[in-house]
């Protein structure tokens, strides 16, 4: 065992430096940790800031929601990052935040609040328009034996950005207000269009339009058709409905299990982040040595675990779970979208990971709001259990179901050994 883990160890770091030594990987994620820095500091001084202007926990909440909304829309923006050359697309998208976001800093008063909500959806609409850009570009510009590890480098960059960047943004806001934490994120979205403007890729040449509905439709048919995206995204879309449920119930783990204070969820929520950081290093090894799904229900199992021990009313059982969830979450996020830059044609990559990221994120906010609801009416020792029974048993179809019958299987299995080069990630810390 301790010659096999040295062994996983050994290929995460050769990985990680074959991954650097790649100039157009390592933009990539260059661009990642800056611009990830900036949004996370923005993320927590958004709710800040309305709550201060306004006094209201409501309007506070909606700040978030209002970053988050366009998530809906995301085959309708993926389709726009296939129409538009990429490169200059993610090039104009950080420039023109950088302005809105300088913009803010006129927002002083309630009476000005309308002037930060437009551009936090805008905000979130170029986000899920520049993920999906990205996700197509990185498909067709990094090696393809380097992009299992990109994606869990990716994962680990951000994550690693959700663990800093808050403390800062924080900082900034109690001493300078949050235009000052806004101009940092300008500035991080500057720095990241410089990045973008570096990057040494080729695109192919975009394909006509297919007319209105199929267009919007490609996306989604493309990863319903297809015998590998189909299970790996429909698992996510599980997964992540019980990552919400999971969320809604960490101030009553924190109160009511823990009899903690509620900034004690802070504390959980780091060592999450930390757990995220470190499946992010070793997933694209794990996934060169285990096929996609076994790797995929994996993670997903041991979520579960995590999410059913976690209705303990123990400190260390409790920290203990929050890593592992940290851990096993993304596997199915890295998994999935892994899955969807190697199996999608370039015509239509954009809009196929913006749809696969929309089937599996909005479940996630659902969840959240059911969760209010129901932490309010079932006990954790109930509600926690049956979530993880649910993320167990979607880990098990996921690796029983059909699988060995799918004209694909074979494929899928050689990607799983350790010499076949494997396809090319919103947030486990916040789920």
């Amino acid at each position: 065992m301790r010659i096999r883990r040295a062994a996983v160890g050994a290929m995460a770091r050769s990985a990680t430096v074959r991954v650097l030594r790649d100039r157009t990987a390592g933009l990539f994620l260059t661009a990642v940790v800056v611009s990830g820095f900036g949004t996370s500091a923005m993320w927590l001084a958004a709710g800040v800031w309305v709550k201060s202007l306004t006094g209201s926990d409501s309007l506070a909440a909606l700040a978030v929601f209002a970053m988050w909304l366009p998530v809906l829309v995301g085959p309708a923006l993926g389709t726009i990052a296939d129409r538009l050359p990429r490169k200059p697309l993610l090039v104009w998208s950080n420039l023109v935040m950088a302005g809105l976001l300088a913009s803010l800093i006129v927002v002083d008063s309630a009476g000005r609040i309308w002037i930060l909500f437009t551009v936090l959806v805008l905000y979130g609409t170029s986000s899920v328009l520049m993920d999906a850009a990205e996700s197509a570009l990185v498909a067709g510009a990094v090696d393809a034996r380097l992009l299992g590890d990109f994606n869990g480098l990716r994962t680990m960059a951000g994550e690693g950005m959700k663990l800093l960047a808050p403390l800062t943004g924080a900082g900034l806001y109690a001493g300078f207000g949050g235009g000052a934490v806004a101009l940092l994120d300008a500035v991080s979205f500057a720095l990241a269009a410089g990045v973008y403007a570096l990057l040494p890729v080729r695109e192919p040449a975009t394909a006509p339009p297919a007319g209105r509905r199929g267009e919007l439709a490609a996306g989604m048919r493309q990863v319903w058709k297809s015998p590998v995206l189909r299970p790996l995204v429909l698992a996510g879309s599980v997964t992540m409905l019980c990552a919400g449920l999971n969320g809604a119930a960490i101030y009553a783990v924190v109160g009511d299990g823990l009899g903690h204070s509620p900034t004690y969820a802070g504390v959980l929520y780091a060592v999450q982040g930390a757990g995220s950081v470190t499946v992010g290093l070793l997933a694209g090894p794990l996934l060169r040595r285990l096929p996609e799904r076994v790797f995929t229900a994996a993670g997903i199992a041991l979520f579960a675990v995590a999410v059913g021990v976690r209705a303990l009313p123990y400190d260390t059982v409790a920290v203990v779970a929050s890593a592992a969830i940290g851990m096993g979450l993304p596997c199915v996020l890295i998994a999935a979208m892994t899955a969807v830059q190697r199996e999608t044609p370039d015509a239509v990559l954009g809009r196929t990971a913006a749809t696969a990221n929309t089937l599996m994120m909005v479940p996630n906010a659902v969840a959240l709001a059911l969760g209010a609801g129901l932490v309010a009416l079932v006990d954790i020792r109930v509600l926690l259990p049956v979530v993880a029974a649910a993320a167990l048993l979607t880990a098990a179809l996921l690796v029983t179901g059909r699988r060995m019958g799918s004209p694909c299987s074979n494929e899928v299995e050689s990607l799983g050994t350790a010499d076949a080069p494997t396809g090319p990630f919103p947030s486990s810390t916040e789920a």
